[in-house]
């Protein structure tokens, strides 16, 4: 995207921009960061935010991303946002900060209302929305909160961030603060409201963990048609201590990348894709696989395209999108995004999980290669 603005590529649209790409993206990450997007959305009858009629400010913001992206302290960071805020751009306010979260976790903490509302609720402070300086005071308020109960929390700034969107959102009831103290009545109203609230936050957490659920279930049976078809696998990094089938997702796989794979550019990427076959002999990845049950494609995309472009030992490498049989029209509206142009050069497939589970006993018995897949899969690009 900064590439794309220093070049004047960008647009004047937040519509099908990189940025809507960046921004969905997290948004779909979990329920803490639904509406991240709202923020960039144009208003036009506030002309906010002023990144798409400005050029000047667009590159503004692209010089603080570019900033961010490149610097490791916090002080580099707290540099960058004076520097922008100094600016005044209209709309353009702690709602950037969700992405420099996902740059640097346990320097910047997520933004939006409830989170907000959590925080006041907490220390009783007077956050407001919208203002770089609120949210300055904000997270230093929380660094003291997170190293007080760091035994509790964790050094990413999600953690305690995830606590006051809890609060802020109404499904947990505020402790006392100091010098507070609660009637028995003043208790159950809250608890009261808490509960209710939580039952709305209870479903979408059964839904999430049908989700994963699902998810896992589909990288087992990638996982052991891998295996039954000669080939050494890899389970993501994140996902190989999983429950799955009476043991761990992971058990039986690779514990560690080949080297070509673990020292390439992408190699952080690229230990978080979903499964990856690699040939008996040697470190040659044969196959790549990005389980997408429900949630956006971007991520997976983009690991798939680190491995494809980090070295000529993986361009050869099948890359293939596994999803619900409802979901390829998802799929192909999604890859045609400018963001994705670079896909055009793949041979990127979709598997619908209606084909895999059909087949997978068939190809792992008689199967000898990648070639059933790729008759079962289709192209998408």
């Amino acid at each position: 995207m900064v590439e794309e603005i220093d070049a004047g590529r960008f647009g004047v649209a937040y519509r099908g921009s990189s940025l809507e790409t960046i921004v969905h993206s997290i948004a779909e990450q979990r329920q803490i960061f639904k509406g991240a997007d709202h923020a960039f959305l144009w208003k036009p009858k506030l002309r906010i935010p002023d990144i798409y009629e400005n050029p000047a400010n667009q590159r503004a913001f692209g010089r603080l991303l570019h900033h961010c992206s490149c610097c490791s302290t916090d002080t580099e960071i707290l540099t960058g946002i004076r520097t922008i805020d100094q600016l005044k751009i209209k709309g353009l306010g702690p709602a950037v900060a969700n992405l420099i979260y996902f740059l640097h976790p346990t320097h910047a903490m997520p933004f939006n209302t409830a989170i907000v509302n959590g925080y006041n609720a907490i220390t009783g402070s007077k956050v407001k929305l919208g203002s770089w300086e609120h949210y300055l005071a904000m997270r230093e308020g929380v660094l003291a909160l997170n190293t007080q109960y760091r035994d509790l929390l964790s050094n990413d700034l999600g953690a305690i961030a995830g606590l006051l969107f809890d609060v802020g959102s109404g499904r947990y009831p505020p402790p006392p603060r100091d010098g507070e103290a609660l009637s028995a009545t003043d208790w159950e109203l809250r608890l009261t409201e808490a509960k209710a609230e939580a039952k709305t936050f209870d479903k979408a957490a059964l839904q999430q963990r049908e989700t994963d659920r699902t998810h896992t279930e589909i990288q087992g049976w990638i996982r052991d048609l891998g295996r039954a078809l000669g080939y050494r696998v890899w389970i993501a990094a994140n996902d190989r201590g999983r429950s799955h089938d009476g043991g761990r997702l992971g058990e039986g796989c690779l514990e560690q990348l080949p080297p070509t794979l673990a020292n390439d550019r992408g190699a952080e990427s690229v230990r978080l894709i979903d499964v990856l076959w690699l040939e008996a002999e040697g470190d040659r990845v044969a196959a790549a696989f990005e389980v997408e049950h429900s949630t956006t494609i971007y991520s997976g995309i983009v690991r798939m395209l680190d491995l494809a472009l980090s070295g000529e030992l993986h361009t050869s490498a099948g890359l293939f999108l596994v999803a619900p049989d409802s979901r390829e029209a998802d799929v192909r509206a999604q890859l045609q995004r400018p963001a994705f142009s670079r896909i055009a050069d793949l041979d990127v497939r979709y598997l619908p999980y209606g084909e895999l589970e059909r087949h997978r006993s068939s190809i792992a018995r008689f199967g000898s290669d990648l070639r059933a897949l790729q008759t079962i899969s289709h192209r998408v690009t």
